[in-house]
């Protein structure tokens, strides 16, 4: 993990506290989630603390969910606590097993481990419908048969309360009776759901007869036909926490409104005997806000069912999978989260906090390889043809252990295009006629000129070497130019396909104003090149990370590289050259 200092925040404020009161001292954990009753007389629970990441598997995660497992995962390892995978499956029309092997292979990507403590919200079902049925005996809960639109009049506004449903009235009985029926399969979608019984006036509309189950006769990916009435999230949560007896519940702000039913519930639920205490407690944080990125999952969606992107693992996507092909790494997430922190106010950070994290951590552990991303051809007219040399470069500047390569020299290298200019611009220090410098980690040369097709465009541009001014050698340093350019032996050079990626969008905030974001897109977040590249980066494997020098740092593609045939995406260029004035 990256050893950065923990800053304290209001959580961890909370944790602490409950930790000096002992207030989850007492309870009981079997080893496996449960009411009460289920559990039986188990061990006291050896973890101090027990958190969750509890994504919905109807999607793939984004750097949203990346802070979110930063948080739950490593307040858990840090107090010596259990964090749980678990997936909130309550859906069955949106949800896929797709979506949950992705998501075990992004947290698994970035580094945490939940060891057994893996469920789902479908492991309950049969637990959450026989609570409901206690509530419904209890008069806590009720079969509302109105339409879904006469809901929604009769639930009142921010300023007006709500009005009683005419079926709120109707007998323990009879609310049994029907809730039985529709789980029996009796009624179509809609004609039926089940409301908590509150309060219609309450000043929180979360709080006036919420929906707790509908009818959904749908093909579920984990229960199969088992069930056709589905428990609502806002139910459910709470319950999951129970039966995992989850210390502390930490979600974003959204949720905070939510937070007076989530204690109703499991309050009740404790008085009826169907889950233990002490009862789970919900804080809420501030959710991620990124510059330049969408995080909503409907503008995601969209950017991939409209093939703006190249699926959800295309590297400009803000997902983790997309991240993780990009080149971006688990250590720069980890270093982000703990630089950002959490509090209770959003907040905007900009991209390039992210970006320099990444940065960071790649210039630690990333080899410097040469790439010629746009390829002109160099002639040394003074070097014997058929010769060749190596030269020695550093695998990394600040690492002297790692040591040197060698690389070939010969008499035609590849450079790049903008290293040579006819007429140079005032401050322009590298190839013009009758200008010296020198080849990194190679010979000085003189600049004589270019030659040109019928068309006018430079085919090459020629020079001659100094002998004596091989870099290394006695005597190099007595040369003194003021440019130095990066080269690749034309004979050795690996030709390959990089991949130029940028910010997807060219604003900070995409469809400000309510714009259509579409307009917002960076027409150049992606631009493919035939780069010319040293011989050593032919065997780069899959997900091997290098600094391209000068350039930025790059990663071989997961997913098109072949042995023996890399593919590279940029990672991020070695500057933020986003930032302001640049």
């Amino acid at each position: 993990m990256v050893d950065i200092e923990k800053p304290s925040n209001f959580i961890r404020h909370i944790i602490d506290a409950d930790l000096r009161a002992g207030k989850y001292a007492s309870r009981l954990w079997s080893g496996r989630p449960g009411p009460a009753a289920q559990q039986g007389a188990g061990a006291g629970d050896t973890a101090t603390i027990r958190t969750r990441f509890p994504p919905e598997p109807n999607g793939y995660l984004h750097f949203g969910h990346a802070k979110s497992i930063c948080l739950n995962f490593g307040l858990a390892l840090d107090y010596g606590g259990a964090c749980h995978l678990r997936f909130d499956d309550t859906n069955p029309e949106k949800e896929d097993q797709e979506y949950v092997d992705s998501i075990i292979d992004a947290v698994r990507w970035l580094g945490f481990d939940w060891q057994d403590n893996q469920y789902f919200a479908s492991d309950y079902f049969q637990w959450m419908y026989d609570f409901a049925e206690r509530l419904i005996e209890a008069g806590h809960a009720y079969v509302d048969s109105q339409t879904g639109d006469e809901m929604r009049a009769s639930r009142g506004t921010l300023t007006d309360p709500g009005r009683n449903s005419p079926f709120r009235s109707r007998a323990p009985a009879e609310n049994l009776a029907l809730f039985r029926a529709m789980r029996a399969g009796e009624f179509p979608d809609g004609t039926h759901i089940l409301r908590a019984k509150i309060d219609m006036s309450s000043g929180n509309i979360n709080m006036r007869d919420p929906p707790i189950y509908r009818i959904r006769h749908a093909t579920h990916h984990n229960t199969g036909d088992v069930w056709c009435v589905y428990p609502m999230y806002t139910y459910a949560h709470p319950i999951e926490d129970a039966l995992e007896n989850i210390t502390h519940s930490i979600c974003t702000l959204e949720f905070e409104d939510q937070r007076p039913f989530y204690d109703w519930l499991l309050a009740r639920l404790a008085e009826l005997g169907c889950v233990n205490t002490p009862l789970p407690q919900q804080i809420e944080f501030a959710r991620l806000n990124l510059s330049y990125v969408v995080l909503s999952k409907r503008k995601l969606i969209q950017l991939v069912e409209e093939k703006h992107v190249d699926g959800w693992d295309d590297p400009r996507l803000p997902t983790l999978v997309g991240a993780r092909r990009r080149g971006f790494t688990p250590e720069g997430f980890r270093r982000f989260s703990e630089m950002i922190g959490v509090s209770k106010s959003d907040s905007w950070i900009d991209i390039s906090v992210l970006e320099d994290c990444q940065r960071e951590h790649l210039n630690e552990t990333a080899p410097r390889r040469t790439a010629v991303l746009d390829p002109g051809k160099l002639i040394i007219d003074n070097y014997p043809e058929g010769q060749e040399e190596q030269c020695l470069a550093p695998n990394h500047p600040q690492k002297p252990e790692w040591g040197k390569r060698a690389v070939a020299f010969s008499r035609e290298l590849w450079i790049e295009r903008e290293d040579f200019m006819e007429a140079p611009s005032k401050g322009y220090f590298r190839l013009f006629p009758g200008n010296t410098v020198r080849l990194r980690y190679g010979f000085v040369v003189k600049c004589a000129g270019a030659e040109r097709d019928a068309d006018g465009n430079i085919t090459a541009v020629h020079c001659d070497y100094l002998p004596d001014s091989k870099s290394g050698t006695p005597g190099s340093d007595s040369y003194k130019v003021k440019g130095n350019i990066h080269w690749v032996a034309a004979r050795h050079a690996y030709a390959c396909e990089v991949r130029l990626y940028d910010r997807l969008f060219a604003v900070e905030a995409p469809g400000e104003g309510g714009l259509d974001f579409i307009g917002d897109l960076n027409p150049r977040s992606k631009v493919v090149v035939t780069a010319q590249l040293e011989a050593a980066l032919k065997d780069a494997a899959a997900e091997d990370r290098v600094q391209f020098e000068r350039h930025g740092y790059f990663v071989a593609d997961r997913i098109d590289s072949r042995p023996g045939a890399p593919v590279f995406n940029r990672a991020v260029t070695l500057k933020d050259s986003w930032a302001k004035g640049k």
